[in-house]
């Protein structure tokens, strides 16, 4: 096979595991989505109870100073009661979506929030937070046994902490945490995943 044939070839077979990936990353998100419609609003407080008190029992959160949180929409595990409690005591940070990329804003007040066009609430701080972070507790669609993330599919996650050395916590429902989650290389992985039930380390 001539080499710029083969290169093309090469590539072909790319495109088709690119896709192949994206397809079986779709059908988790659809079937993740499915299950959290059937949540209460005591299971999902309940769920996030669970993680929030194992978090705070762990040496790294207790130690971190600066920690990178989100404030949770309704289709994520909650975290407002949990970060409005540690902003007493911790920098607690949030994401803000600008264009095509993540910047951390740090999070002062709920009243303080103002509703993006994504429908998410983000810290109206003009100034972009570029110091350390110390710890990313991040949500995700999905999570697997060797602590693989499945985002929403936009990589804005994956983007900022790709360079970042940051301790990474993936938090989730239990039904979240999946036999495997379809892996690119551009996908980071976490260090700890935590569910009502499981951590993995």
């Amino acid at each position: 096979m001539p080499k710029k044939n083969f290169f093309s070839f090469l590539n072909f077979l790319k495109d088709e595991d690119e896709d192949s990936v994206d397809l079986e990353k779709s059908l988790i998100r659809h079937k993740i989505r499915s299950l959290k419609k059937e949540l209460t609003d005591e299971q999902k407080i309940e769920a996030s109870k669970k993680v929030f008190e194992k978090i705070e029992q762990l040496p790294d959160f207790i130690k971190a100073n600066t920690v990178l949180l989100y404030w949770s929409t309704s289709r994520e595990l909650p975290t407002h009661d949990f970060i409005e409690k540690w902003s007493k005591e911790k920098k607690i940070l949030l994401p803000v979506v600008v264009g095509k990329m993540m910047v951390i804003k740090p999070f002062t007040s709920r009243e303080n929030l103002t509703r993006s066009e994504l429908g998410i609430w983000e810290p109206q701080a003009q100034e972009s937070y570029l110091s350390e972070i110390e710890l990313a507790i991040i949500p995700g669609s999905a999570f697997d046994k060797k602590k693989r993330r499945l985002g929403r599919g936009r990589g804005y996650y994956d983007t900022y902490l790709k360079k970042r050395k940051i301790k990474k916590w993936g938090v989730c429902y239990d039904f979240q945490l999946v036999d495997s989650v379809p892996y690119m290389e551009h996908d980071i992985k976490m260090n700890k995943v935590i569910t009502p039930s499981t951590t993995i380390d």
